[in-house]
């Protein structure tokens, strides 16, 4: 396949491609799940990690506890809706060049800002070593987990997309030709390869030394976890997905309500199971059915909370939320309040004042770097087409469908111009 070679069979049947608002709303929430989990226990591999929110240890245990998992299924709901957006975003005849330079464009500037940003302000004198790596987004190819975390310690779920984005020229291919009766259970099949990764996991990676408290070694971590070639059964899982709500077959009869609940009972569910289980497996079904119910709203023309004006523009600048965590976090937080702990109401008042510094630094990166980063480089030069204007979720940060009008960044965002066969 050459860079000019189109990657969707030119002469593949088109399904109708509607504005998906809802699943651009969705990536806040994921987004903040994560920066909860940070702001709970705020561990840098360093010496920069601040003091918890709540002084009382009672308060302060029960909150890392509700809010720990959130990180492990932030990252998977991510990839999960990765997989889906590109998927529903490829056009028959996109060309390979094309598309890699979009995605290329879509992470690297973000990520190079925020990775200098944090090497300057507080990460040099901890990551000498693998800062290099990490800004290369190879620095989870090793099961040192000295290089995991490296410089901006949020960005290490970018390896994962990186893998992926590379990969989906080949992996759209056999995922177009599964026949629409086959599709759930290529679903299903998805779903079983994470059981099954979850049971090598346990049974065939080394199982020490243990990480205190944790369950799992460092190496079964690393594997279940952090090894790229592992998630992507995720991505694999949310492109199936696109293709059932392509086809139309995803049944009407599943509601919002009965998906609210059991994305709840999955939350409740990573609390009390042991890992690996608890860190992709729990959740999947129950996100896989969240996005696939709001996009089948979104295709059927129905207008939802999530796809409202203010959530899709927490949903645009999710990626740069994502991305600029650890500078609020291990860099703002101390510079400017110091290492106080509080009690429960000022607890309270310190996490709503980080999030919203968080939220203030994301929009930034959005406005000042990605999106004049998809304007003016996501295009060769002399491109007569309008620029485009695209948003998909990336990464721990993320992805989101393309939309007419602007709703979309972890990655972001918004809309895809019809007439361009080209865009993702």
């Amino acid at each position: 396949m050459t860079a000019t070679t189109p990657f969707v069979d030119p002469g593949a049947a088109t399904e109708r491609r509607s504005d998906l608002p809802a699943l651009t709303g969705m990536r806040f929430f994921a987004a903040l799940l994560v920066f909860m989990s940070h702001v709970a226990f705020p561990l840098y591999p360093g010496n920069q990690n601040p003091a918890l929110p709540f002084s009382d240890q009672g308060l302060a245990t029960g909150f890392m506890t509700f809010t720990g998992p959130g990180g492990y299924i932030g990252v998977s709901f991510f990839f999960i809706l990765s997989g889906f957006v590109i998927t529903w975003a490829a056009r028959p005849g996109m060309r390979t060049r094309g598309y890699l330079r979009r995605r290329i464009v879509k992470i690297f500037p973000n990520h190079i800002v925020t990775w200098a940003l944090a090497m300057v302000l507080f990460a040099a004198a901890s990551t000498p070593a693998n800062g290099l790596p990490s800004l290369f987004l190879v620095n989870t190819w090793t099961t040192d987990s000295g290089y995991w975390g490296g410089a901006n310690m949020p960005a290490w779920s970018l390896t994962s997309e990186i893998l992926f984005y590379l990969l989906f020229p080949l992996l759209i291919i056999p995922i177009r030709r599964i026949a629409d009766n086959r599709l759930w259970v290529s679903a299903a099949v998805a779903i079983a390869g994470m059981y099954a990764i979850c049971l090598a996991t346990l049974y065939l990676v080394p199982d020490t030394p243990a990480i205190p408290g944790g369950g799992l070694s460092l190496t079964q971590f690393w594997f279940i976890y952090v090894f790229p070639p592992v998630r992507l059964l995720e991505f694999v899982f949310g492109m199936i997905l696109a293709r059932i709500v392509m086809r139309g077959l995803w049944p009407k009869r599943i509601g919002y309500t009965p998906v609210v609940i059991l994305l709840a009972l999955a939350y409740w569910g990573t609390l009390e199971l042991p890992s690996p289980y608890n860190m992709t497996l729990v959740t999947a079904i129950p996100f896989g059915l969240a996005i696939g119910t709001f996009a089948a709203a979104n295709v059927r023309g129905e207008r939802t909370v999530l796809g409202s004006r203010p959530m899709v523009w927490l949903g645009n600048i999710s990626f740069g939320f994502f991305m600029t965590q650890a500078i609020v976090l291990f860099w703002l937080r101390p510079a400017v309040l110091g290492n106080d702990s509080y009690g429960l109401w000022g607890g309270v008042a310190l996490i709503v004042a980080l999030t919203a510094a968080n939220i203030l630094a994301g929009w930034l990166l959005f406005k000042f770097v990605e999106q004049p980063a998809m304007r003016y480089l996501s295009r060769p030069r002399g491109s007569a087409s309008a620029p485009p204007r695209v948003r998909e979720p990336v990464g721990a940060a993320s992805a989101a469908p393309p939309v007419r009008e602007p709703v979309g960044a972890p990655a972001g965002h918004t809309a895809t111009d019809p007439k361009d066969p080209d865009l993702v």
